[in-house]
């Protein structure tokens, strides 16, 4: 891919005056971040103790358990202020503009990081790439493939003169080198708001000149991702909030786009309005999230200012945004926290006048009641608008999901590794040891440990590769059978509503069925890839200590090595996808009427769906299961790397002894070294206690 780089140095956007504020909310993160900062000063003290390449990786394992970032995709009805909130969560009210056109389809990630020093702030923004803007131009993105397979000719004529004028306003705006910036990349040493709503905003008014333009909007038609990463002290730790465009857009793009945000993150937060909270207009929303586990699913209703009575209000509208997730197989246990971007900004920015009296009362009211404020009077006025906005809510939320979540992941992964580090330096003291005590002992033959690395790791993988080939056919084959079962129960319906009906009234039919099938499959499919992985693991972490023991001698008391975690099974998302079945609109009326026989209907409506879902089942089957697969073989090749470095430096120390031994024990001598070491996996196994 061409990449265009750009680096321009210019002063960030300020952030908010209280944004110390930002700190409210994040406390149950402490316990977590207490075990991370242990686990931090374990690995310096093991650095310490080994020679540079054991330094090395206990660097590299200190400085991805320090930046660790959990990401948050934010996705959200239209109007709801999900844009707002964000700014809010941020500490930045104005940066990312909040009034996008319905074209706009950018995913914005926000690197929120307290390590960061100021001139750190940058921005990155990319393009779409010729293919995906083919894609729309020539079909006109998913709503042109629907309406093209229904054969709802009006539809797909009336999409084509959309993406006409898109292709032309694109062109005015970009001149007629546009073509060239697809697939680039253009980066800031520097973000603030004019900067991002030149790239993720569509505007009216644009300057000629390619190279000089700042005008809003410039890029936007055809920018996919803006990144941007901001120093924010306030924070406890890295994370990542993507805003997300939504699933709303004309062509469909938007909620292609928003799947993979999804997909990619392990918190998923809905923002829904408090005026219209949640009913089965929002049904793309709600097939999105039902794919993904209550438990990473939080719901935010925002805008609850605007309610006159939010101490009776409030309740009515948590019932009935429960009531609609139970009835549309949504995630009916996700929490529900209502919120407010307005009074959060208020705060933020100290214009404490920008909520009138009787709102900031009825809001108190509210929080009170709830428990959210439990002595109002020792509070700022700052610190009240604040808390009653709900964003200390939110944070609390977010903090408890990434302390079980991502969190603990991370710890369980560098801990397990940083374990494996210290049995390393455990098994290299026993055996310079007992050589310097007895130098009769022959010398270690490297081939013999090569030979056996070699084994180990070719039949680990092989075998890796075998349970997922038999996984992966037999989930397909599961896979075939509910879609096909699906396809003759549809067709079934269809024309039995014709034989009673007749063609003149038109026949529905819910997909939610073939989603429930799929869905029950992939996690079959899931819990089976990481019970073998599991195994697989575990088997070759025994593999490994066989061979301290048979090569080296090492004592079995007190040594074992620590077998990785399975790699998380990502959630099927791309299940919530719009297909010809959930679109209720005219154009399904005119392809009904436009059949006639009930062997049309029957042959062309099953051609029409199962050209439809086929391109689910097979990503399912396909790059899914091939990810989840990868991300195993991938967590075992690591572990192997891991293993053979600590090996193969112990076994050169065994074989350089006594001179190996002057390398691993300095002049504070073998006594307090091990002592140290005994220490340090002490510490380390009390951290993962």
């Amino acid at each position: 891919m061409k990449v265009d780089t750009r680096i321009m140095e210019e002063g960030a956007t300020p952030a908010a005056g209280n944004a110390h504020l930002l700190g409210r909310g994040f406390e149950g993160l402490e316990p977590y971040l207490q075990k991370s900062r242990e686990l931090r000063q374990a690995l310096v003290a093991l650095g310490k103790m080994g020679d540079k390449s054991t330094n090395r990786t206990a660097r590299r394992l200190h400085h991805q358990l320090k930046h660790a970032e959990p990401s948050i995709t934010m996705i959200g009805q239209v109007k709801a202020g999900k844009t707002s909130l964000v700014n809010a969560m941020v500490g930045f009210p104005d940066l990312l503009p909040a009034d996008v056109n319905p074209w706009t389809s950018v995913v914005t990630s926000l690197h929120l990081n307290p390590h960061f020093a100021q001139e750190d702030n940058r921005a990155s923004f990319r393009f779409f790439d010729t293919e995906e803007w083919s894609r729309l131009l020539d079909r006109g993105g998913r709503i042109g493939e629907l309406a093209s397979r229904a054969g709802a000719e009006d539809e797909l004529a009336k999409v084509r003169e959309q993406v006409i004028e898109m292709r032309e306003k694109s062109r005015e705006r970009l001149g007629e080198k546009f073509e060239l910036l697809l697939g680039q990349q253009h980066d800031y040493g520097y973000f603030d708001h004019e900067l991002i709503e030149r790239y993720v905003c569509l505007g009216d008014d644009f300057e000629d000149d390619f190279e000089t333009s700042q005008a809003q909007g410039r890029f936007a038609d055809i920018t996919k991702s803006a990144e941007i990463f901001m120093q924010r002290p306030e924070m406890p730790m890295p994370m990542c909030i993507r805003d997300t465009p939504g699933v709303n857009d004309t062509f469909m793009i938007r909620e292609q786009i928003t799947i993979r945000a999804i997909r990619e993150s392990r918190i998923c937060v809905v923002v829904l309005a408090a005026h219209q909270a949640l009913s089965s207009v929002d049904m793309a929303l709600i097939r999105l999230i039902a794919n993904v586990k209550s438990r990473e699913v939080i719901i935010a209703v925002n805008r609850c200012d605007e309610l006159s009575d939010p101490v009776r209000q409030i309740p009515e509208i948590r019932d009935s945004i429960r009531k609609t997730l139970i009835e549309h197989d949504g995630p009916k246990d996700a929490q529900i926290i209502f919120s407010s971007a307005y009074c959060a900004t208020a705060a933020l920015t100290g214009n404490l006048d920008a909520v009138d009296a009787e709102t900031l009362e009825a809001m108190t009211a509210w929080a009170v009641d709830e428990g959210r404020v439990t002595d109002a009077a020792s509070l700022t006025p700052e610190e009240l608008l604040w808390d009653i906005s709900g964003l200390p809510s939110i944070y609390a939320a977010l903090s408890e999901r990434i302390a079980d979540g991502a969190g603990q992941d991370m710890l369980d992964r560098i801990g397990k590794s940083a374990m494996n580090l210290a049995n390393g330096l455990n098994a290299a003291h026993q055996v310079v040891s007992r050589r310097e005590s007895d130098a009769s002992l022959p010398p270690l033959e490297k081939g013999q440990l090569e030979s056996e690395l070699q084994r180990i790791e070719a039949e680990s993988l092989a075998t890796m590769n075998t349970s997922f080939e038999n996984a992966i056919d037999a989930f397909h084959k599961r896979l075939e059978r509910s879609h096909r079962s699906f396809l003759e129960r549809a067709t079934g319906s269809l024309l039995k509503h014709l034989d009673e009906n007749g063609e003149s009234e038109v026949w529905e039919y819910d997909p939610s069925g073939l989603r429930i099938l799929l869905r029950t499959a992939y996690q079959v499919f899931g819990r089976k890839a990481q019970q073998t992985t599991k195994e697989l693991l575990i088997q070759t972490a025994e593999t490994y200590a066989s061979v301290y023991f048979r090569l080296f001698d090492v004592s079995e008391e007190d040594f074992g090595i620590e077998a990785p975690t399975p790699p998380l099974v990502p959630p099927p998302v791309l299940l919530g996808q719009t297909i010809a079945l959930d679109l209720k609109g005219t154009w399904w009326s005119r392809w009904w009427h436009k059949r006639r026989g009930f062997r049309s209907f029957a042959t062309e409506f099953a051609e029409m769906i199962k050209s439809e879902t086929d391109p689910i089942v097979e990503s399912l089957s396909g790059p899914h299961a091939d990810s989840i697969r990868e991300s195993s073989l991938q967590e075992l090749r690591e572990f192997m790397a891991e293993q053979r470095a600590i090996l193969t430096r112990l076994a050169e120390e065994a074989e350089n002894a006594p001179g190996g031994a002057a390398a691993l024990l300095d002049a504070e001598g073998t006594a307090v070294k091990r002592a140290q070491l005994k220490q340090t996996m002490a510490a380390l196994t009390e951290i993962a206690a």
